[in-house]
């Protein structure tokens, strides 16, 4: 028989860990190991002390000048007027000394999230659905869903390319400096795009009338992934923003041909062509491998996104 485990030995409960003034002090310089900053930003969340010596540490920084500015300068962008220059706040650290309220982490995803969700991409999305449903209901194009499904998997890449980069964060300089920042905020904003695109792109094409021969309404989602996770990649080296034009201008480039011919059958706007790129074990196969080549890319391109991009 197993001999019983001895008990353990109680004791007081180990003191709470807090952010010293050497951590606060190499954080504010950006010296901080990563996995120490992440510790400290999840505790400064709760913890108002901690986060009024991490603050007072950015502010006395080479940083706090610069900072002071940029949010000065944002705060006007936004219409505040202030009667004199505020206070430089650390990005992280500030955020917890405010009331934490369904409002305020509402507002903190709504950041996160938000360059995915709030600009006139989403816009775009929802009229090339409406487009398709009004081409089926309104004109009697017989290939409807044929023309949504072919140009689906490029739609996933407008949402990246509006997501992440300069051009999308006002304090782009500031994030992509954090452990927040990097490839970790691509991804949420990524998986925001994605959430937007599977469930109306998905659901429209299975509501159009069906194409006689063509894949299902889900034959776009491993193309589209391979796509989107080939811009991250590529992404890496060249920024979001061009990495996903050049991709899909050269989707759309590949199946405009397709979508501007016509089906054996007549009527059907190049649903026989198209076939080739989604039907089958072969197609489908070949974009699941694309997608794992493209995910073992990016995570070997992981810390490129450390980096500022160039202007």
């Amino acid at each position: 028989m197993t001999a019983p485990r001895p008990p353990r030995p109680s004791g007081p409960p180990r003191p709470p860990w807090h952010v010293g003034d050497a951590l606060a002090l190499r954080y504010a310089q950006g010296a901080a190991p990563e996995t120490d900053a992440w510790s400290l930003e999840k505790h400064v969340e709760s913890c108002a002390p901690c986060a009024t010596r991490v603050s007072a540490a950015v502010r006395a920084g080479a940083a706090g000048p610069a900072l002071a500015e940029v949010r000065s300068a944002l705060l006007t962008s936004l219409g505040h007027r202030t009667a004199s220059a505020p206070a430089a706040p650390a990005a992280p650290a500030d955020r917890a000394t405010a009331p934490r309220s369904p409002l305020g982490r509402g507002a903190r995803l709504w950041w996160t999230v938000g360059p995915a969700l709030r600009g006139s991409w989403v816009v775009a999305v929802l009229l090339v659905v409406g487009g398709a449903f009004g081409l089926a209901y309104g004109a009697g194009v017989q290939g409807a869903r044929s023309l949504l499904l072919a140009v689906s998997p490029a739609l996933p890449l407008a949402g990246v390319a509006v997501s992440y980069g300069r051009h999308a964060d006002p304090l782009y300089e500031i994030t992509a400096a954090t452990p927040s920042g990097g490839l970790r905020l691509l991804l949420t904003r990524t998986a925001a795009v994605l959430a937007v695109c599977v469930p109306l792109l998905t659901t429209g094409g299975a509501l159009l009338p069906p194409v006689a021969g063509f894949p299902g309404a889900a034959a776009w989602l491993l193309p589209g992934l391979a796509l989107t996770l080939a811009a991250l990649a590529l992404g890496s080296f060249v920024g979001c923003r061009p990495a996903a034009a050049t991709l899909g201008g050269g989707w759309l480039l590949a199946v405009t041909g397709p979508l501007l011919g016509r089906s054996e059958a007549g009527g059907s706007p190049g649903a026989a062509a198209l076939t080739a790129y989604f039907s089958g074990p072969a197609a489908q196969g070949g974009w699941a491998a694309a997608a794992l080549a493209c995910a073992a890319l990016l995570a070997l391109r992981r810390r490129s996104f450390d980096h500022l991009e160039p202007r």
